[in-house]
């Protein structure tokens, strides 16, 4: 990502309205102005991901289990919130495997919820 990603994502959001609805919707963007063409290409094959395997192995994070939010994000998920942090972040997220990958950001977040509200937490997030 670019130094000032926060600055491009927000001037990007304030001039193109289906950017804005897109994020608004998703919390992501299929052309995301933030991204430099390395990490372009690191996306492309996955290699992003590389850095996390080394936190599952020290315990950080699990194989599958509620994706990590950014800090504002926080404020969407209202009381619900208090759920989703009881867990460590996984490297994929259950609406991933689920072949939902294309969900909204509310419905991503109310699927992982519902994991702990239906008691399968220990089922699902592994490792």
């Amino acid at each position: 990502m670019y130094q000032n990603a926060d600055q491009v994502l927000e001037e990007n959001l304030a001039s193109d309205p289906a950017a804005r609805e897109e994020w608004i919707q998703y919390q992501k963007l299929k052309n995301d102005p933030r991204i430099t063409r390395v990490g372009n290409w690191l996306r492309k094959y996955s290699l992003d991901e590389l850095p996390q395997l080394w936190n599952v192995l020290i315990g950080e994070m699990s194989l599958v289990g509620p994706r990590p939010m950014m800090v504002d994000q926080k404020k969407l998920y209202g009381e619900e919130i208090k759920d989703y942090v009881r867990v460590s972040p996984g490297i994929t997220g259950l609406w991933q495997v689920s072949g939902r990958n294309q969900t909204t950001f509310t419905r991503r977040a109310s699927s992982t919820v519902n994991i702990f509200k239906n008691g399968l937490s220990g089922l699902i997030f592994i490792f």
